[in-house]
């Protein structure tokens, strides 16, 4: 076992390093970057981004017909830099590293991230490290309760399902958790605040935050009552297709189980449906749900809520990543990327294990790895 953990955590090593090189390498083909923004701000073309610069506003001011020699070349690498100063351009390259070379800040990036230290924002004057902070709370919110809240429905669900196979209540459940699969959750969330959080019908639900203002002035009975009050709408639009999912994958695994030779030798010795169903079939057929969770996790932490997170304007982990890549923010961006390839790659590892722990026929480390 512990020969095979060895392994494992080897190899996350370069899998690691492949997905950090692929991601800078797409970068440095994107077009635009943080100094073409603050070039873009100090026309007017943007806002924000240049708040870190230091005296850039003098050099936007006395920068038009005082190009030196060198800075048509300099100034022609960015759009929109002719008729600035080198000297700020070259500053600007300074700021944001881009005055060394790619391979060399690349290298400098993962020594760096080697020891989690991710460096500061661009734009934000903030660790990388705080910046997650400040927005894990929302992204553990929605996650937690969204994985707990789908395995408690939907395996149950799955598991009537497929011992009621065939029969009116499977074709129903099956046809809405169909439909439900079929619409975007975006879509369910803009139609459940139009019905029931002041759009055009009731008003039951706020619209956006997390909790209320002055929450933390609130007896505490109030507080879990304000929390849930507020994540009702996000959590039931994040959890259509998750419960579609979930649902199906626990229905064909039972069924697939209840057609094996040992589940009718287990009936011909004269158990009960109860018996053959949660004391043979279950740990077999669970093992396939299991290997799912890793996906439904990081789904539901990281990259489920980026569209519900907007629409409910609850500041997350998701909006956080997007706004980053918009913004060219890299830091941010390549250190959330880190972050949660890491933490997918542990999550792997660990299901690995539950599965080791719930079937002991299982045998990793005989595999070769």
């Amino acid at each position: 076992m512990s020969a095979y953990i060895a392994r494992r955590i080897f190899l996350m090593i370069p899998t690691l390093l492949g997905i950090l090189f692929v991601s800078f390498v797409v970068v440095q083909f994107a077009p635009g970057g943080p100094v073409e923004r603050v070039i873009a701000q100090l026309s007017g073309a943007d806002t924000g981004g240049s708040s870190r610069i230091s005296g850039g506003g003098d050099f936007a001011q006395r920068a038009p017909g005082q190009l030196g020699a060198g800075g048509d070349a300099i100034n022609s690498k960015y759009r929109g830099a002719q008729g600035l100063d080198p000297d700020f351009i070259r500053k600007l390259e300074v700021q944001f590293g881009f005055d060394k070379p790619a391979p060399e800040r690349f290298a400098l990036m993962v020594w760096n991230f080697a020891r989690f230290d991710f460096g500061k924002s661009y734009f934000r004057d903030v660790s990388v490290i705080q910046l997650i902070k400040e927005k894990l709370p929302v992204s553990i919110s929605l996650g937690i309760w969204l994985t707990l809240i789908t395995y408690l429905i939907s395996i149950p669900l799955g598991i009537r399902k497929a011992v009621k196979d065939g029969t009116r209540f499977d074709t129903w459940t099956s046809a809405i958790i169909i439909i439900g699969f079929a619409i975007p959750g975006f879509l369910f969330a803009i139609l459940l605040i139009i019905l029931f959080a002041g759009g055009s019908f009731f008003n039951l639900f706020p619209l956006r935050g997390l909790t209320s203002d002055g929450w933390s002035q609130f007896p505490w009975y109030w507080k879990i009552i304000d929390y849930f009050w507020h994540i009702t709408l996000p959590l039931i639009s994040m959890g259509l297709s998750a419960f579609a999912t979930m649902t199906l994958l626990t229905k064909n695994s039972f069924l697939d189980e209840i057609r094996k030779q040992y589940v009718m030798t287990a009936r011909a010795k004269g158990c009960s449906e109860n018996q053959v169903l949660y004391g043979h079939i279950f740990r077999n057929a669970m093992l396939i749900v299991i290997a799912g969770f890793p996906g439904a996790f990081i789904h539901a932490f990281f990259s489920g809520s980026l569209l519900i997170e907007t629409i409910f304007s609850l500041d997350g982990l998701g909006l956080l990543s997007f706004e980053s890549v918009l913004n060219r923010d890299y830091p941010v961006v390549f250190g959330t990327l880190y972050i949660f390839s890491l933490v997918g790659l542990v999550v792997n590892l660990i299901s690995d294990l539950t599965y080791m722990w719930i079937d002991p026929r299982i045998d990793f480390e005989a595999r070769e790895v």
